[in-house]
């Protein structure tokens, strides 16, 4: 393998699109756990209620269902993403740390970046295996995927670990966002220009 200065092209967009989806996921994950159990059913869903997409349904459902099947839907789609990327990362080499680093500066941005890997991979897989012992299964897009076993006690210690790993990697991600902004306006150093496509 040889040493590179920068990012590749693929790991980049991996990087913003799996960084972008995230967010959007963990946002999904508190509106949707304040809906109603029995809100009333409808055909259609003004997304979020902005008025800017109406999603159809093939059947009736309510707000909680619709909100929590599209989140095991992008979810697993972001699960397929997390594991190709985790396989371009093995396959390619990232470029090193800059020699400017402290000492602390490299064991901390390393721990950070390895827990954000292991975190991005157990987070949905607890919510597949969350999904898969609940009595509804996962339905991805509107097509049935998995049946689901009703394991009550199973399912529970799936959900807590889900939401564990939801606020754990919520303070890494603050962690991450700080050391990028303190690398390139205070240090003003090349840290953060590796993971930008220009």
């Amino acid at each position: 393998m040889t040493a590179t200065t920068r990012y590749t092209k693929v790991a980049i967009i991996l990087h913003w699109l799996i960084a972008l989806a995230i967010f959007f996921m963990i946002g999904l994950g508190w509106y949707m756990t304040d809906l109603p159990k029995d809100g009333p059913k409808q055909i259609a869903f003004d997304l979020f209620d902005l008025g800017i997409y109406s999603w159809q349904l093939s059947e009736p459902g309510s707000p909680r269902m619709f909100y929590f099947n599209l989140h095991k839907s992008i979810g697993l789609t972001l699960f397929a993403l997390i594991l190709f990327r985790v396989y371009w990362r093995v396959t390619h080499t990232p470029p090193a740390m800059l020699s400017s680093y402290k000492a602390w500066e490299r064991k901390l941005a390393t721990g950070t970046h390895h827990f954000l890997y292991l975190l991005m991979v157990a987070i949905p897989l607890t919510g597949l295996l969350m999904s898969l012992n609940s009595k509804f299964g996962i339905n991805w897009f509107g097509m049935h995927v998995f049946d689901g076993v009703d394991n009550k006690e199973v399912r529970h210690t799936f959900e807590e670990l889900h939401e564990l790993g939801a606020n754990l990697v919520i303070a890494l991600i603050i962690v991450h966002i700080v050391g990028a902004f303190k690398h390139h306006f205070l240090d003003k150093d090349a840290t953060l220009s590796k993971m930008s496509l220009k």
